[in-house]
C-alpha cells in the first residue's frame, strides 16, 4: 500500500450481478433499448457555447458524443440547414482536432457512499470552489482537456454515485474506467469499508473481463476525505494503512480546506501514468475554444518548439457521458478478441 501524505427494488439480473453469475451478453440484456438513457439515468444539460464546425471524425479515445436523431432541417425555400446545436456537439465532442493519442485519453470513475465528498472534490480538480449545501449527486460526468509538454490529454471524471444500488450499471462502469477514485469519510467507519468492499469488486472484475490468472493490477487511489473534522475522526491512518495492499496509494484530504488535494490529484496523475501538470495549481485553465486553438497551433511542430509551452486545461461545458449501449457495445466487442488487449473504452 502505497501512502502518500438483495436490496429493496432489485431485481434478479441485478442480484445474479452482485453475484459475478451475469455474463456480458446477460448485462447487455438489462440494457435493451437503442438510442436512449436506461430508465432513470440522468440527463445532463448542456449549456450553450457556440464553437466553430468540425469536419473531422473522432478516430482515438472516448469520442462517443451522442448524434442527434432525425434528419437535418430544411427552410421554407428548401435548403438544408444545419441546426446551431448539432454543430456545437459535433465540434466539442469530436474534438481530434489535434488528434489525441489513445493512451492520452483516460477515464477517472469515482465511487463511494454517499455525503463523503466525492462531487466537492471533482470541483477542486475542475478549478471550481467548494460547495457548502449538500445536494444528492445521480451521475455527474466531466471532462477536461490538458495541452501539457507539446502533447493533448483528455480526462473524463464519471462520478457513478447513481450506480450505488444498480450492480449492472456499476460494473460497466468499473469495466470502462482506466482509474478509480474510491472516496470515504474519516468520520464513518462504515465508508471506509464500503471503500474496501469496492476494491475488491473492482479487481475482480478487471481480473474476469482480462481473463488473467492473476489479479488484474488496477490503478486504484483511496481517498479519506473531511481531514479537517478533528475530533470527529473515528478512522485512523494505521488502520487504513494495515487494512490496504500495497498496491493502493492512499491519501488524506479536505476538500473544504484544500489540505492534500495537491497530492490526491498527483497519485492519480502519477498511477494513470498522467503528467503531474494535471493538477490545478500546475496549469492555467483558459477556455475550451483557446484550449482547442494551442493543441491546433503545436500539432506537428517539433518536439524542441512545442515543450517551450506553458502547460494549459480547459473543462469541455457540452460534455455528456456515453450512453450505457455505446460503453456495452465496447465492452462486449473488447472482451471477444483473441487475445485480452487493453479495453480502449476511454
Amino acid at each position: 500500500m502505497l501512502w502518500m501524505s438483495g436490496r429493496p427494488g432489485e431485481t434478479n439480473a441485478e442480484m445474479n450481478s452482485e453475484k459475478g453469475d451475469l455474463p456480458f451478453d446477460g448485462i447487455l440484456n438489462l440494457f435493451s433499448f437503442t438510442g436512449h438513457h436506461p430508465p432513470g439515468a440522468a440527463h445532463l444539460q448542456r449549456s450553450p457555447v457556440l464553437q466553430p464546425p468540425n469536419k473531422c471524425s473522432s478516430q482515438t479515445g472516448m469520442s462517443l458524443g451522442l448524434q442527434g436523431l432525425g434528419g437535418p432541417a430544411r427552410s421554407s425555400s428548401g435548403q438544408r440547414q444545419v441546426s446551431n446545436d448539432k454543430l456545437v456537439k459535433k465540434s466539442v465532442d469530436n474534438m481530434d482536432v489535434c488528434r489525441i493519442k489513445p493512451q492520452h485519453c483516460q477515464r477517472i470513475v469515482v465511487l463511494g457512499a454517499p455525503k463523503v465528498g466525492k462531487s466537492n472534490l471533482l470541483l477542486r480538480f475542475l478549478g471550481k470552489d467548494f460547495k457548502e449545501h449538500y445536494e444528492p449527486t445521480r451521475e455527474d460526468f466531466h471532462r477536461k482537456l490538458f495541452h501539457i509538454g507539446g502533447e493533448t490529454y483528455r480526462v473524463d471524471l464519471l462520478d457513478a454515485a447513481c450506480e450505488r444500488d444498480f450492480p449492472a450499471k456499476r460494473r460497466l462502469s468499473i469495466l470502462t474506467g482506466d482509474i478509480f477514485l474510491l472516496v470515504f469519510s474519516l468520520d464513518d467507519k462504515e465508508t471506509f469499508r464500503e471503500a474496501c468492499d469496492l476494491i475488491s469488486e473492482i479487481k475482480s472484475a478487471k481480473t474476469k473481463f482480462l481473463k488473467t490468472k492473476t489479479p488484474a493490477k488496477v490503478p486504484i487511489v483511496v481517498c479519506g476525505n473531511k481531514a479537517d473534522l478533528g475530533a470527529q475522526r473515528v478512522v485512523g491512518r494505521s488502520e487504513v494503512v494495515k487494512t490496504l495492499s500495497e498496491d493502493v496509494t492512499y491519501v488524506e484530504t479536505s476538500a473544504k480546506n484544500s489540505v492534500g488535494l495537491e497530492l490526491l490529484f498527483r497519485a492519480l496523475a502519477h498511477v494513470g501514468g498522467l503528467p503531474d501538470e494535471m493538477s490545478p495549481s500546475r496549469h492555467e485553465i483558459i477556455p475550451i475554444l483557446s484550449c482547442q486553438s494551442v493543441c491546433a497551433a503545436h500539432k506537428g511542430r517539433s518536439s524542441a518548439k512545442t515543450h517551450k509551452c506553458a502547460p494549459c486545461g480547459a473543462v469541455d461545458p457540452l460534455a455528456r457521458r456515453p450512453s450505457f449501449t455505446t460503453d456495452l457495445k465496447l465492452v462486449l466487442g473488447s472482451s471477444r478478441k483473441t487475445k485480452p488487449e487493453r479495453c480502449q473504452i476511454q
